[in-house]
């Protein structure tokens, strides 16, 4: 990783993860949802953010032909996917000790930020010749 790459993914990481935060609480605190439901919709939002983030302005995809768009578009929401699954269970284990949703997202939050960096920086976005 280059150092305005490195930037780039913090900046972007740290809104696309205000994003997530702010939805998930308003649907948990507002709505009522459940956590999980909560985290969920707050994970499409996010990942859409994300997608359009880091294409544009982290990995710096300029590719727009529609084989490119659909490799990238399958590969980045099935590693989230991956990763929406591994925090579902942490939160959903954090809520049952009695931890609370918003620090049971944070403390599943470290994990989907690094696991999402190297799963974009290595599969979805990687530089082709």
């Amino acid at each position: 990783m280059n150092k305005k790459e490195g930037i780039l993914y913090l900046i972007f990481g740290i809104l696309t993860t205000a994003v997530d935060y702010m939805v998930a609480m308003c649907c948990f605190e507002l709505l009522g949802m459940g956590e999980l439901m909560a985290n969920n919709i707050a994970w499409v939002v996010s990942v859409i953010f994300a997608y359009i983030t880091n294409k544009i302005f982290v990995f710096q995809s300029k590719s727009m032909e529609r084989k490119v768009l659909i490799r990238e578009i399958f590969s980045f929401f099935s590693a989230r996917v991956l990763t929406l699954l591994f925090a579902d269970v942490i939160i959903f284990v954090a809520v049952r000790l009695h931890i609370g949703f918003f620090w049971a997202k944070i403390i599943s939050s470290v994990f989907v930020v690094i696991a999402n960096y190297i799963l974009s920086k290595l599969y979805i976005f990687k530089k082709t010749k």
